[in-house]
């Protein structure tokens, strides 16, 4: 099975709840020792104001082939199983779930890291646009990680900037690891354990 085919992407219509055991059933296997998730939620207050629901809005046929192109650059840096990303649009009432990710790998550091990168990069290069509806008054957010890009939009290209038109390439330095460098325990560390 090509690596493309194990790649499930859903832009939900509004008023469909994320179904986690879906997505998880999607990506787990035999094969594979890990399933790393991150579930996002409305949360009920954002700089001191009560938020009361979140709105979302999206380019769907380009939200889809960026977060193909976003798929296809994890696989790229990080050995991955199966992937599922799902992203409700609509409203998202406190407490909801909003966007969904879940990966599987043979080893939890790919699994883990590979989750981070593709909920940051989703974040900040998906055309899928938040109003935070806050009990006096509303607002289209940005998100933080496309914030922190605003300088390298006027200076580098529109690819060179990290957006999905094409594949984004991970370097080294880029792969902050959740997980840290593997650690060998040897034998007599283990035995006063016991």
């Amino acid at each position: 099975m090509a690596d493309e085919d194990r790649n499930l992407i859903e832009i939900l219509e509004a008023n469909s709840p994320i179904d986690f055991n879906k997505y998880i059933g999607y990506v787990s296997s035999p094969k594979c020792g890990a399933i790393a998730t991150f579930a996002g939620t409305t949360r009920d207050t954002f700089d001191g104001k009560e938020v009361l629901e979140l709105q979302y809005e999206a380019y769907v046929p380009m939200a889809i082939r960026c977060l193909k192109s976003l798929c296809s650059s994890a696989r790229s840096s990080w050995d991955i199983h199966s992937i599922a990303v799902a992203h409700c649009l609509g409203t998202v009432p406190v407490g909801e779930t909003s966007v969904f990710v879940a990966i599987s790998s043979v080893h939890r550091a790919d699994a883990l890291d590979a989750c981070k990168f593709l909920i940051d990069e989703l974040k900040a290069s998906v055309p899928i646009w938040k109003k935070e509806v806050y009990t006096n008054g509303e607002v289209w957010k940005e998100n933080k990680e496309f914030i922190e890009r605003m300088p390298d939009l006027g200076k580098a290209s529109h690819d060179q900037a990290g957006a999905c038109s094409g594949k984004k390439k991970v370097d080294a330095h880029e792969r902050k690891s959740c997980c840290g460098k593997k650690v060998k325990v040897n034998d007599k560390s283990a035995d006063s354990c016991r």
